[in-house]
């Protein structure tokens, strides 16, 4: 690359760019990709393309013109901003569980019948409630990221999805802000941190006890933030699903904190975790039910 495609480039792009791409046959459009993500707040496309087309001259095969096109637009909804920060964060610490105050919570709160007998709406049927219940969750046609298994996933429009989702075991409870994204090992995927949208619901999962005492949990919980949703994971645990768009971190940061502090499952703080899609199907067949479902707590 020469010097006037480089000027006023942060120095660590420069770096990359001088470094080169790897040879043929390694990841050339990987690389160019990742190129273009970087340069998207620094340039504009047409220079972009200029520069990757500079850049990639020296390595070993002929790089078409549509593959550098391709790379600057696909790379575009990932694109880089100078304020994010490109190490991952470190991880909360979370606190320890207070077992004298779960205990008196699920002394003092109800079963999981309770649960259900609270649930403003109810599916007294045994039919798949799944379609319904994600227009009730994610209305106008957002990205959702699905998935049979933690490494066999998509993300597609719920337009995209309609029909199918009874079948799939698992989603993110937020929005995707983009089909794709960058892992924090550097890899294009649909289902990734970076492509991961706003909080919309805050999932609050427990491993522990049986499911009454996570009913219990969970009614101590709502007092505290809006429950939505409460779903079996087809296991041995329930779901609460917290209504959440539009609140600061700091503040759903506290409410995790007291969750985890009463036997909460801390991974489901990250944006990007997989949960149980609501009245889905298990890997083992078994049903993912619905045992609470509040429409007025969505917003």
């Amino acid at each position: 690359m020469n010097g006037v495609a480089a000027k006023n480039l942060p120095q660590f792009v420069r770096d990359l760019l001088a470094s080169g791409p790897p040879p043929a046959g390694e990841g050339v459009n990987l690389w160019l990709f990742r190129m273009a993500r970087v340069l998207h707040p620094y340039r504009g496309e047409l220079e972009i393309a200029d520069i990757l087309r500079a850049s990639v001259a020296g390595c070993g095969r002929v790089v078409t013109e549509q593959e550098i096109v391709r790379a600057v637009a696909n790379s575009k909804s990932a694109a880089w901003h100078p304020e994010e920060i490109n190490f991952p964060s470190r991880a909360p610490a979370w606190p320890s569980v207070n077992q004298e105050h779960r205990e008196a919570i699920i002394r003092n709160n109800g079963l999981l019948v309770d649960l259900w007998e609270k649930s403003p709406h109810r599916f007294e049927d045994s039919e798949s409630h799944t379609e319904w219940l994600i227009d009730q969750l994610f209305p106008c046609d957002p990205l959702l990221c699905v998935g049979e298994t933690s490494s066999s996933f998509c993300t597609r429009t719920r337009e995209e999805l309609r029909g199918g989702l009874s079948a799939k075991p698992l989603i993110v409870p937020s929005p995707m802000s983009a089909r794709t994204g960058i892992t924090q090992t550097g890899n294009v995927s649909e289902h990734s941190l970076n492509n991961t949208g706003t909080r919309r619901f805050l999932v609050i999962e427990q491993d522990a006890g049986t499911v009454d005492e996570q009913a219990s949990v969970l009614l101590h919980l709502a007092k505290e933030a809006p429950l939505a949703l409460a779903v079996f994971s087809g296991s041995k645990s329930l779901h609460g699903w917290f209504f959440c768009a539009g609140q600061p971190e700091a503040k759903l940061h506290r409410f995790m904190r007291l969750a985890v502090s009463i036997g909460a499952d801390p991974a489901t703080w990250t944006r990007s975790q997989f949960v149980r899609m609501p009245d889905g199907t298990r890997d083992n067949g078994k049903r993912q039910t619905t045992y609470f479902l509040n429409p007025r707590a969505i917003q």
